[in-house]
Order: structure tokens, then C-alpha cells, then sequence
């Protein structure tokens, strides 16, 4: 597995939580002179928006994350998303934040196996840093945040060659492999089959510095070409005009990554029946795992540094619900098979040996990957890190 592919996997599944966020923040807003105490209004929705972007690009959180390091389980990565969806005034209940957490996974999922090569998960990563730059235009201290990222990313990742690029891939869909939720936006658009799994294209734009296939060559032993066979595909398959741009500003070309959600669309995801069956991969994993106390104890330190913004006062936090009536959220919640839902883990990180045994006892009930052979630990080290912010 790489040791480069936790940045890319965790700013393109912040990116697609952002998207959505946003479309449903929009979508239950109410004008500011017409809403009441418990309504959303714009002003609710853009410092909801600017609190999780603040949180999730917090420098030493971000110097942490691109330490060389195995990625995650996917039960500590979907905590820390529990911990910045919920880093501002915004509440979301179990059923909600299942459904995010199901949108994010499998749209970043599908990009992946989009990607016409390797190299480009880097540009559906621009994508993303692009649009949640357009999130905080009007306010320069998040935006240049943002940019510092954007700068991380380039010197991190432009010198990778080919081959590392697509160990990275490869990386990530190990990662998303068990993932079959089915999304109503991809059933509609016909990318998704009922089963939940995708549809790829065997048509379109080829990867750049490659050719559209349908000639052979063949060259001797000095090299020289003497003779060509062409042969028919299946697939329409077109030249890209140019290459998208790896710099800090420029077209990207590519457009996976970008937000689907910016024209009014339902966001609603179904569990199929192959999403239903991790419930049993789950039930392997509840003797907890020894080996699993040190990067859980370092999840623990850099969670503790990610604040939650509570309301103060007579503030109350605002409930946002991600689908369209509370009976249909009551309902998820109820149907939601027991070992696929999470908890949120409120945790204070401190020295005092009573709140480290209890906070020891609670993280090794969860599940997480198990460090490979002379792997250097890093893992731990970012999980660490929330605790500094």
C-alpha cells in the first residue's frame, strides 16, 4: 500500500461532504426577516460552512496528515468525519451523518474509477480544493488556508512518478472495494446498477500521452518499426485536446471532482443488499484489537484538538436532516443494520491517568487497521494530531 494516499483520500471525502452540506443547507435555508429562532438562514449556512473549513484545514492538522502513513480503518476515518461534520453550529443525527458519510464514500469512489490515469486523482483533488475555495471567496484567512494545502499538494505529489500514482489508486480502491451503497443520483444517471456496483464507460477521451487504440506496431531488434496492424474496438474513443493543469491556478480539463450537487438534485442513497452483508464483516472485528491501542490513543489526541463549536447561551445548535421528511430519517435509523452505524466519540484528550485508562478502554472497542510488518507507525502519529489544534 502507498504511504502517500491518506491526504488525497481524506481532502477528496471532505470535499464531497462540503458539496453536500451545502446543497442541503441551501435547500432548508429560509431568508433571514422570515425565519424563526429554530430555522436555517444564509448567514446559519455560510458559518457552518467556514467553521468546518477552518477545522479541516488547520495547518498542524494538515502538516500531520502528510506525514508518510497507512491509511485508516474505515471505522477511525469516519470518526474524524463525525468530529468535522460536527465543528460548528450544525448538528446531524445517526441516521444523517450514515447517510453523508454513504454519499462522500461512493462518489469519491466512482471518480477513482474514472480516472482515465493514475495521475489525474491529483486533478479530481484540485477539483475539489477549487470549489472549497469558492466556499470561502469572502473570507481571505480561511481562503489562504485553502491555498496553503493547494501548496502541500504540489510539492508532495508532483514529483511522483507514474508508478507511484498508481499504487496510490490501487491503494484507495482496496480501501472502497467492500463499498456497494446504491445512490439515487448515479441509479438515475444509469452510472450504478441495482447491486450498487458502477458502470464504466469503455467510450470517451483517452488518457493524456496516450493514443486512441486500434493499431498495432511492431519494431525489430534495432528498434525500427516494420509493420503495423489495425484492428476495430468496441468504444468510441477521442483524443484529449490538452492536459489539465497541476499548478496552483488553471483549467483543469478533467472535470471528476467537481460538484454534482450544484444543480438541484435529490440526495438519497438505498442500502443494497451487498452494503447489508458487510454486517457480518463486521461482527468479526468485535474482540478488540490489541495492536489497535496506539493509533487509537493517537486518533484520540488529534480528535481532542478538533473543537466543536457549542453553542453558547441561548444559542441551540441547528439540526440539519439529510433526507426529505423526518419520518423517512426515524426510519433509516431504525432499519440501519446495528453493525454499520457509529457513533459520534466526543473525546478530551488530557493527562490525567483516570481519563486515559477510560478513553483506552473506549477506543479499543473500535476497529482499525492493523500496522504492517516494520511499518513506521505514522499511522498513529496523525490520529495524534487533532490534539494539537
Amino acid at each position: 500500500m502507498s504511504l502517500r494516499t491518506l491526504p488525497l483520500l481524506f481532502l477528496n471525502l471532505g470535499g464531497e461532504m462540503l458539496y453536500i452540506l451545502d446543497q442541503r443547507l441551501r435547500a432548508q435555508s429560509i431568508p433571514g426577516e422570515k425565519a424563526r429562532k429554530d430555522e436555517w438562514t444564509d448567514v446559519d449556512r455560510k458559518r457552518v460552512m467556514n467553521d468546518i473549513i477552518t477545522t479541516m484545514f488547520n495547518k498542524k492538522f494538515m502538516d500531520e496528515l502528510f506525514k508518510p502513513q497507512e491509511l485508516y480503518s474505515k471505522k477511525a476515518l469516519r470518526t474524524v468525519y463525525d468530529r468535522l461534520a460536527h465543528a460548528s453550529i450544525m448538528r446531524l443525527n445517526q441516521a444523517s451523518m450514515d447517510k453523508l458519510y454513504d454519499l462522500m464514500t461512493m462518489a469519491f469512489k466512482y471518480q477513482v474509477l474514472l480516472c482515465p490515469r493514475p495521475k489525474d486523482i491529483l486533478l479530481v483533488t484540485f477539483n475539489h480544493l477549487d470549489a472549497i475555495k469558492d466556499f470561502v471567496r469572502d473570507s481571505p484567512g480561511i481562503l489562504n488556508q485553502v491555498d496553503e494545502t493547494f501548496r502541500q499538494l504540489i510539492e508532495t505529489y508532483s514529483c511522483l512518478s507514474a508508478g507511484e500514482f498508481q499504487l496510490i489508486r490501487q491503494t484507495l480502491l482496496i480501501f472502497f472495494q467492500d463499498m456497494h451503497i446504491r445512490v439515487s443520483i448515479f441509479l438515475k444517471d444509469k452510472v450504478q446498477n441495482s447491486n450498487g456496483r458502477f458502470v464504466l464507460p469503455i467510450s470517451g477521451p483517452v488518457p493524456w500521452g496516450t493514443e486512441v487504440p486500434g493499431l498495432i506496431r511492431m519494431f525489430n531488434h534495432n528498434g525500427d518499426e516494420v509493420k503495423r496492424t489495425e484492428f476495430t474496438t468496441d468504444g468510441n474513443y477521442v483524443t484529449p485536446q490538452r492536459e489539465g493543469s497541476f499548478d496552483l491556478y488553471g483549467d483543469r480539463v478533467l472535470r471528476l471532482g467537481t460538484n454534482m450537487y450544484s444543480v438541484s438534485r435529490p440526495v438519497e442513497t438505498h442500502m443494497s443488499g451487498s452494503s447489508k452483508n458487510l454486517a457480518s464483516h463486521a461482527k468479526e472485528n468485535i474482540v478488540p484489537n490489541p495492536l489497535a491501542k496506539e493509533e487509537l490513543n493517537f486518533l484520540a489526541r488529534l480528535l481532542g484538538g478538533l473543537e466543536v463549536t457549542n453553542p453558547a447561551g441561548s444559542e441551540t445548535g441547528f439540526r440539519l436532516n439529510l433526507f426529505t421528511t423526518d419520518e423517512e430519517e426515524e426510519h433509516a435509523a431504525l432499519t440501519r443494520p446495528e453493525e454499520l452505524s457509529y457513533k459520534v466519540i466526543n473525546i478530551e484528550a488530557t493527562q490525567e491517568p483516570g481519563r486515559r485508562a477510560e478513553l483506552s478502554r473506549i477506543l479499543g472497542e473500535m476497529e482499525v487497521a492493523e500496522p504492517r510488518p516494520g511499518s513506521s507507525g505514522k499511522g498513529e502519529d496523525l490520529l495524534a494530531l487533532m490534539d494539537g489544534l
